[in-house]
Parts: C-alpha cells; structure tokens; sequence
C-alpha cells in the first residue's frame, strides 16, 4: 500500500473512532484520556493533592485527567518537546527532559522539599512500521521515563508508562520488579486491539 493510501486509511479509521468522537464531546483533547481514566477507576491512583509530572504530554489528554482528579491542592507539571495548549492547573514546560536544563526546570516546578507522587508517560516513538525499528526505540523512552522516576520519586512514589510488547519487554519488567513493590499491567478498552501497547504500573517505589 502506499504511503498516501496508508495515511488516508488512518485517518479515516482515526476520525471514525468512537473513543475519538466521545473524546471531542466530553472536552478531551485525545482518546488516551479514557486510558488513563479507565486505569483510574480499577486502580485508584491519582489521588487529591498530589504532585504528579506527565512526560510526552501533548496533546494533553493526560495531563487533562491528571489536573482534574489531583485538585487545586495538587501539582501537574508536563513537559513534551512539541508545544502544548494550555491546561487549566497544568504547569507545562516544553523541552527534552532528559537535557540538563529542561530537567531542571521540572525540578523547579515541583512543590519545595518534595517529591513526586506520581510519573506518568504515554510517550511513543513515530512508528515506521517495522519492528526491529521501532520496538528498540519505544523500549528507550520507556527507559527514560524510568530513569526520570529514578531521580524524581518519593519512597513510595508510583510510574504508569507505556510500553510496547516485544524484545526487551522481559528484561524490562524484570528490572522494574526490583525497584518497585508491585508491578502490573494494564490494557484499557480505549487502546485498539491491534495495538502491542500496554500500560505498566509499579507502584511503591523503593527509592
């Protein structure tokens, strides 16, 4: 198929969602939204109060969901290397992250003498449509994303990331068991079928 082909044919298919039509009524900004609510009604983690940082957050279907469920008295900083239209009660800071002064200024924006509750990361490299690409690159980002709640988190402290079924998959999971009390996975309805992406959840951070 060629590529035009192609991307008409996922256009048509994306427009045609039904979880990207409920998005535009109910005022999100992407389907992801739901993903993240769906892993909020079974998993309960986004609490009041809480300081949370969004990794790769544009559009802002995340960072949306995470401001609301956090309140007034919690803190969501996101940061993504595009640009990002404002969210109400999100901090958002625009850069790489894993660049000394991107990172700092996340740091900066985190409450003082705390840590973060909570890294959330729905990052996803551009596919290319093969495997031996793509599968290294999103295993990477979740690595830094990883890396990133290394340095961030309080003892305690959870990280919900993305990540995409393949090599490197096991070894991942095994490192991730070691650091964090416990460690699921999740594969919301919002997510296609087709999809090897799944959401990895590992809660109490052992710091």
């Amino acid at each position: 198929m060629s590529k035009s082909k192609s991307s008409k044919s996922w256009l048509k298919e994306h427009f045609d969602d039904a979880w990207v039509q409920r998005s535009k009524a109910d005022g999100y900004r992407s389907r992801a939204s739901y993903k993240l609510l769906e892993i909020q009604k079974s998993d309960r983690l986004i609490k009041p109060g809480m300081t949370i940082v969004d990794l790769g957050s544009a559009p802002g279907g995340w960072s949306q969901v995470a401001a609301q469920l956090a309140g007034a008295k919690g803190t969501v900083i996101a940061s993504d290397i595009l640009g990002m239209d404002a969210v109400n009660g999100v901090v958002f800071v625009q850069g790489d992250f894993t660049e000394e002064d991107c990172f700092k200024e996340i740091l900066s924006r985190i409450p003082s003498g705390e840590g973060v509750d909570l890294v959330i990361s729905d990052m996803a490299p551009n596919l290319s449509g093969m495997a031996a690409i793509d599968q290294p690159r999103s295993m990477h980002l979740v690595e830094l994303a990883l890396d990133f709640a290394r340095i961030t988190l309080k003892p305690g402290g959870c990280l919900l990331a993305k990540v995409f079924q393949g090599e490197g998959f096991e070894s991942l999971l095994k490192e991730v068991k070691q650091e964090f009390s416990q460690v699921l996975s999740r594969k919301p309805g919002a997510s296609r079928a087709r999809s090897k992406e799944i959401y990895l959840l590992a809660k109490g951070y052992k710091n």
